[in-house]
């Protein structure tokens, strides 16, 4: 081995080193930014390296890409709203995908053009499914987009006879892709084509008929595949760096989905193949359905019961992050706090969008770590306490998950805050969460709701408690 190749070697395992302990790192809120920065150091030693080992052979090409790149990531990260964080996981993931797909198709026609025999059996079956996997984890990423985006329907698309024509599309890659590994690559051009046109229609359907409740769940099992996709194409180019690398992806994306599904109590065939979740609260507002025997009061009621109690547990949620009202609360738990009030933050798997969602807004707004409870400690503070502000939290507070065995999401993990001495709901209207469901905490008789938009509301409170 030459000098240069040790030292590049070293240094992917330095990359590599980087990107596990940034993962380990991501395990608790206050690690969580060092992990990210120590990943990204890894990712520019890896970037630099693949520059230095490519010198004179198109090395051009890649630094202009390497530069692009790093411009469109720099410019999304600032640009885009915690709100559309999902829909940037999913293109990020989606172009990883892209990425091994692209490879494979490369490397194909370049054995084809080599005019050689037959290719190694190891690159025949690696660049087969890197392609396969690749492809199909590119399209249902661009699908999850969309859907979240809403320049397409959140409900599920299903129509007859669905599960039969992906299981037929399945069937015709599975049979293509046998074809090429038997023929050592050989395969026709047109039948290539065509194995990737199905892997491409195959990711499009699978996520067709995924209702926007369950995306974050899709998303995450996409970012599983794209990690596979990734490490299958290391060993189609003889890279250890993308192996390992591809492999902490699908295994960390792989464990954030059985989690994702244990939080909303669904299995996983359940999300791919149950048709559930209407995509963002369909329902019309108070007074043309949903819940009616609700009681409504205003921001100084609510101010009251605030700064004379004794405990108070903010309840974050996704209308919470539209408004982008985190610093709005923090200002309003700084204010019970001059008043000796105990201010706590309970945060669910899957509140928002993506998991940690919450965090990083709350985060944002330098609230306390330790005032974070996860599910599990947060409900065993609600009996007591005395005020539970749930700030555009629909699904995880919904106690039809305990007792409505025909609820969609019965068994389902939620916030126990009707267990707490008092309720106040943050909300706009009376339209149902991302499951499109109905809530029936909101009819309870310790429950209370306060209308409006989040931030609005938060800071009316504030201004309320500082009053009194």
């Amino acid at each position: 081995m030459t000098a240069m190749s040790i030292t590049a070697s070293l240094l992917d395992l330095v990359a590599i080193a980087l990107f596990i302990l940034g993962l380990h790192l991501l395990n608790a809120p206050p690690t969580a930014r060092l992990g990210n920065r120590l990943a990204a150091v890894g990712m520019f030693i890896a970037l630099v390296m693949v520059l230095v080992q490519t010198a004179g052979v198109g090395w051009w090409a890649i630094a202009i890409g390497t530069i692009l790149g790093a411009l469109i990531g720099v410019v999304a990260a600032l640009r885009v709203k915690m709100t559309a964080m999902p829909q940037m996981v999913a293109l990020y993931n989606g172009a990883g995908g892209g990425a091994a797909a692209a490879i494979g198709v490369v490397e194909y026609y370049v054995f084809v053009n080599s005019g050689a025999g037959a290719l190694d059996p190891i690159v025949s079956v690696s660049l087969v499914l890197s392609m396969i996997i690749g492809a199909v984890s590119i399209a249902g990423s661009i699908i999850a987009f969309l859907k979240l985006q809403e320049v397409m329907t959140g409900r599920p698309i299903t129509y007859p006879g669905q599960q039969v024509v992906n299981a037929f599309i399945a069937l015709a890659i599975v049979a293509l892709g046998v074809w090429f590994i038997a023929s050592a690559g050989t395969l026709p051009a047109w039948g290539f084509l065509i194995l990737l046109a199905a892997a491409l229609a195959l990711g499009v359907l699978f996520v067709l008929p995924i209702g926007g409740a369950d995306m974050p769940v899709v998303i995450s099992l996409l970012n599983s595949f794209t990690g596979l996709a990734v490490a299958i194409t290391g060993f189609e180019i003889n890279s250890v760096l993308l192996i390992i690398c591809g492999a902490l992806v699908g295994a960390s994306g792989t464990i954030l989905t059985v989690d994702m599904g244990k939080a909303m109590n669904r299995p996983l065939t359940n999300v791919l193949f149950g048709a559930f979740g209407s995509g963002g609260g369909s329902e019309p507002a108070a007074g043309s359905g949903g819940p009616q025997n609700v009681r409504s009061v205003n921001a100084d009621d609510v101010a009251i019961m605030l700064a004379y109690a004794s405990k108070v547990m903010f309840v974050p949620g996704y209308g919470m992050a539209v408004a982008q009202a985190q610093h709005s609360v923090k200002a309003l738990a700084d204010q019970l706090e001059k008043r000796g009030v105990r201010v706590f933050y309970a945060i669910h798997p899957v509140a928002g969008r993506m998991p940690g969602h919450m965090n990083v807004l709350l985060a944002e707004a330098n609230v306390p770590y330790e005032q974070l409870l996860d599910l599990d400690a947060a409900n065993a503070e609600m009996p007591t306490t005395d005020v539970a502000l749930v700030i555009g939290a629909n699904d995880v507070t919904n106690p039809a998950a305990r007792n409505v065995p025909s609820s969609p999401i019965y068994g389902m993990p939620i916030l126990d805050v009707d267990k707490s001495a008092n309720v106040i709901v943050l909300k706009r209207s009376m339209r149902s969460g991302f499951a499109g469901i109905d809530n029936p905490l909101y009819e309870m008789p310790n429950t209370a709701m306060l209308f409006g938009d989040a931030k609005a509301s938060v800071d009316g409170l504030t201004a309320a408690v500082k009053a009194l």
